[in-house]
C-alpha cells in the first residue's frame, strides 16, 4: 500500500529576465545548483567556518538543513549507519534547447522542495533573487528574478511571488496522487518512463551501463531515495516498510529499454576541476501483471518530482512517466 495520498513535495517555477547575454552550459543543474548553495551559505552562516562539519550550529542551520543535510550520529539509526543523506531540493534547468538567451529575455527554470524544505521557500526565493543578481557562468551574467510561480501535479501554475509584490502568497504546497491511475494501467499493461536528463545508477561507486540495468535496480534505488527522503525531511518512517515490499515487487517485472548513454562534463568550484559525468537517456518500459504496476506505479509517479540516481539534486536522473 502506498503510505500517502497527499505528499510534501512541492515544485516552483522561477522566471528572471537577462540583463545581458545569457549562454548556459549544455547541462545547466549544476551550475545553478552551485550559484544557489553559495548564495544560501553566503546569506545563513553564522560561523563563517569553511566548512559545516564541526560546526556548533550545523544541526539548526537552514544552509545545512537544504543544501548538506547532515546525517544522523552512529548508531542512533535503526537500520543503518549513514555516511550521507539525500538533500531535500532538486534543481531542475532549462532543456539544453534553451541555452543561448539575448538581453530582456526570460530564464525560466524550476526547483523541487521536499519536506520542511518547504518551510525555507522564501529563504530559497532570496537566495536564488541573490545569485541570479550576481550573475550566472563565469561572464557573471546577471538577470533580475521577476517570478515564483507553484506549479501542482496536474501543471496547473499559481503565482506566489513577483519582484513587485515580494511577499509570499497562500498555496497548497503539497502533490496529490492521481485517484485514477489503476484504469490507465489496466488501458496500457505497461509502463513507461521517459528519461528526460541521464539517469546514472551505481554499484559500488561504479555507473552501471545499459545492459547492467534492471527493474530491481531501478527500483531499488528509486524507494530508498524516496523513503530516506521522506523519513529525514518530512519525519515519516512508514515510507520504509513500504519500499521493502516494493524491490520484492520488481524483480516480478520484465523490461523493455532502448536507452542510450550520454556524457557531459561538468566544471566543479569545489574541487578546481573539470568532472566527466554520465548516464542513460531514452524510455525504459516496464512490463508486468496488472496488480503489480499498480503498486508500483505511485512510487514511479512520484519519481517525476523526486528524481533517480546520482546528482539528483542537479537534476539528473529526471523522468515523465506514461
Amino acid at each position: 500500500m502506498f503510505p500517502s495520498t497527499s505528499i510534501p513535495v512541492a515544485r516552483y517555477r522561477f522566471t528572471a529576465r537577462m540583463r545581458v547575454p545569457l549562454e548556459l552550459p549544455h547541462y545547466a543543474g549544476s551550475l545553478l545548483r552551485g550559484q544557489f548553495g553559495a548564495a544560501l551559505r553566503h546569506i545563513t552562516c553564522m560561523t563563517r567556518q569553511e566548512n559545516c562539519k564541526g560546526c556548533p550550529l550545523q544541526i539548526t542551520c537552514p544552509y545545512s538543513r537544504i543544501f548538506e543535510a547532515p546525517a544522523p550520529p552512529k548508531g542512533s539509526h535503526a537500520l543503518q549507519n549513514f555516511s550521507d543523506i539525500p538533500n531535500p531540493y532538486i534543481m531542475e534547468p532549462p532543456p539544453p534547447s534553451a541555452r543561448a538567451l539575448q538581453a530582456g529575455e526570460d530564464f525560466v527554470f524550476h526547483m523541487v522542495l521536499i519536506g520542511h524544505a518547504r518551510e525555507q521557500l522564501a529563504l530559497v526565493i532570496f537566495a536564488l533573487q541573490r545569485a541570479l543578481d550576481r550573475g550566472l557562468t563565469r561572464e557573471h551574467a546577471d538577470s533580475d528574478l521577476q517570478q515564483v510561480d507553484y506549479v501542482d501535479a496536474t501543471g496547473k501554475a499559481q503565482t506566489i511571488w513577483t519582484h513587485a509584490h515580494p511577499c509570499l502568497q497562500e498555496h497548497q504546497n503539497t502533490i496529490e496522487l492521481i485517484a485514477d491511475y489503476a484504469s490507465n494501467i489496466r488501458a496500457r499493461g505497461e509502463l513507461c518512463l521517459k528519461i528526460q536528463t541521464p539517469l546514472r545508477l551505481q554499484n559500488q561507486g561504479r555507473p552501471l551501463g545499459v545492459a547492467e540495468l534492471t527493474p530491481r535496480v531501478l527500483l531499488s534505488n528509486l524507494v530508498r531515495r524516496t523513503a530516506l527522503l521522506m523519513e529525514f525531511h518530512s519525519d515519516q518512517k512508514e515510507w520504509r516498510e513500504s519500499a521493502k515490499h516494493i524491490v520484492q515487487l520488481s524483480q516480478t517485472l520484465h523490461d523493455t529499454r532502448p536507452l542510450r548513454w550520454y556524457d557531459w562534463t561538468r566544471y566543479s568550484s569545489r574541487q578546481q576541476q573539470t568532472m566527466k559525468l554520465g548516464g542513460v537517456l531514452g524510455n525504459w518500459i516496464l512490463h508486468g501483471d496488472e496488480n503489480t504496476l499498480s503498486q508500483i506505479y505511485p512510487w514511479l509517479w512520484l519519481g517525476q518530482w523526486l528524481h533517480i540516481g546520482k546528482n539528483a539534486t542537479m537534476g539528473m536522473g529526471g523522468y515523465t512517466l506514461s
